[in-house]
């Protein structure tokens, strides 16, 4: 869509299209299909580094896959991308889940239609259409519904429009001579009065000022479908048109626009946009679900959440899992665990010396306790380092209190170690594909043919995988009770981190060391096995899920 045209919101031009345009069409998509010729040429090798979001997810690894190609994606490899790669890490089962991938361009005009059809209805300007059905969150039938209820002028005010039938009686009431100069009420500059614009509440003003304040609602305060009259007081919302007559600057017509699209699609629990910085694409599903999507662009992600694919973990836990990452719950339980509070105050001390004998630094306290037991210090008598009261119900209930944030912080720690190692270890994978392309092009020299090297290509692809579905199943475990399931899960754990650490090593180092066909048996032979093992794992995982075998802590 060229961001110079605006909205295109008539329906009054014909329907029909000649056979001659649709023919060309026809054509068009045609060659749309048909694949790039750089990537038919299967002697070379071709390598893109996956894009990583904080999840890590690998995004696609080769040009010729087909992971990001047509304009629909059905099933879970999106684009019709097929394999490993294309899916949920390791979980066969989503392969009925379908979805298709559409541009902005195809969201404005599923947004188009859905106005074309409530106004073949209320029989409204398209415009109109659009910030009523916005009021109502794109929900047609309460919109009719309200619309029907015999009160047009509250529902025509609550939305804050003017009544369009009423529209033209105000506009005869407020045309002047285009001969006279009249300063503009923003700016106080006389212009012509042709020089000036304004909307069915009669308030006008000069273009330039209109410009200047559409572009600062739109640019700075990521305003769109809210922007009312500037006129003081004036509640009055801005139409489509007017916006689109009134700005030039294209970059501002289309962040407009993809304002307007937002709420569109944030309002349509079946669209979802990809997560990606800079993709405008936007994902649609049959039904919503927790299930994988892949975008063009390669971003894989979760439609329920929107975070990258993060099986094992429901999106619940991996929720709560962010937040205690990023807020400051583990600074408070460091606090917890190395400080205690006075027993009288409860101001927080440290402790920084070996004396037991500890002095509140309050200026109002002051209090004298023990360190150990936190007790009062004076029935202690001498025993400047050695407390004899563990036995006392308050102290033990302290000191009981702190051992459990110091347990608490240590398993939290366990858990996020792992979890940011399988993170950081995913993003370093970057590097291998340098290497992999390097002896891939290395072997077809040594007459491989491009067929036979793919097994490298296909060892980052599942090295990668196991690496997410590692760093996840770590978010899995901290919210997991312990029970006799929760022991296989481990032994699966532990089993496939090995091997992908084997695999690894694979790659990294004997991918520059061993002959060709030895490397080659021993990264086949390691592949498979991580595939098969991060197979097993999930599938257990889902089977817990099935049969409600998995208890959790509440954190």
């Amino acid at each position: 869509m060229d961001s110079d045209e605006g909205y295109n919101y008539e329906f009054d031009e014909d329907e029909e299209c000649s056979e001659e345009d649709s023919g060309a069409e026809e054509e068009e998509d045609e060659d749309d299909d048909e694949p790039d010729d750089d990537n038919l040429d299967l002697g070379e090798v071709e390598l893109v580094e996956p894009g990583l979001g904080v999840g890590g997810e690998r995004d696609g690894l080769l040009c010729g896959e087909t992971g990001g190609g047509g304009g629909s994606a059905l099933g879970p490899g999106g684009g019709g991308g097929g394999g490993g790669g294309g899916g949920g890490p390791g979980h066969e089962q989503e392969e009925d889940y379908r979805y298709e991938v559409l541009t902005a361009e195809q969201i404005l005009q599923h947004m188009v239609e859905c106005i074309r059809e409530v106004n073949e209805v209320i029989q409204n300007p398209a415009t109109i259409t659009r910030i009523l059905l916005s009021h109502f969150n794109w929900d047609k039938e309460k919109l009719m519904e309200r619309y029907f209820d015999g009160n047009l002028e509250k529902l025509f005010a609550e939305c804050h429009v003017i009544n369009p039938s009423k529209k033209s009686r105000t506009r005869q009431m407020n045309t002047r001579s285009s001969a006279q100069d009249m300063p503009c009420q923003i700016c106080y500059l006389n212009y012509p009065n042709s020089y000036f614009t304004g909307l069915e509440c009669g308030h006008k003003f000069c273009m330039q000022c209109w410009s200047e304040y559409l572009t600062t609602k739109i640019m700075e305060e990521g305003m769109g479908q809210t922007i009312s009259c500037p006129a003081h007081g004036c509640d009055i919302l801005v139409d489509d048109n007017t916006v689109m007559r009134l700005i030039t600057d294209s970059k501002v017509k289309l962040k407009y626009q993809h304002l307007i699209t937002n709420s569109f699609v944030e309002c349509n629990r079946l669209l979802k946009w990809c997560p990606a910085p800079d993709c405008h694409h936007v994902v649609k599903v049959q039904y919503p679900d927790a299930k994988p999507v892949r975008c063009k662009c390669g971003r894989q992600f979760c439609f329920n959440c929107g975070e990258n694919w993060h099986d094992p973990v429901k999106c619940k836990w991996l929720k709560k899992w962010i937040k205690k990452c990023d807020d400051d719950s583990e600074t408070s339980n460091w606090i917890a665990a190395n400080t205690k509070e006075c027993p009288k105050c409860h101001v927080t001390i440290e402790k920084d010396g070996g004396c037991n004998h500890m002095v509140c630094r309050n200026q109002n306290c002051k209090a004298e306790f023990c360190w150990v037991c936190l007790g009062p210090w004076e029935p202690h008598g001498s025993a400047w380092y050695n407390c004899n009261r563990y036995n006392e119900d308050d102290a033990k209930a302290a000191r009981d209190a702190q051992e459990r944030s110091r347990a608490a912080l240590q398993r939290y720690l366990f858990y996020c170690n792992r979890y940011m190692n399988h993170m950081q270890s995913l993003r370093f994978e970057h590097k291998l594909y340098a290497q992999v392309k390097q002896k891939m092009e290395e072997m077809q020299q040594h007459n491989m043919s491009w067929i036979e090297v793919q097994f490298l290509k296909k060892a980052v692809d599942v090295l990668c995988q196991c690496r997410a579905t590692l760093m996840y199943t770590y978010v899995f475990a901290f919210y997991l009770k312990k029970n006799n399931q929760s022991i296989i899960f481990e032994n699966n754990q532990a089993d496939l981190e090995n091997a992908t650490e084997v695999l690894s090593g694979y790659l990294e180092r004997d991918i520059s060391q061993d002959s060709l066909q030895d490397i080659k048996q021993k990264v086949q032979d390691k592949y498979r096995y991580c595939e098969s093992r991060r197979r097993v794992l999930l599938q257990h995982v889902h089977e817990g899920y099935e049969k409600d075998l998995w208890e959790y802590i509440e954190d």
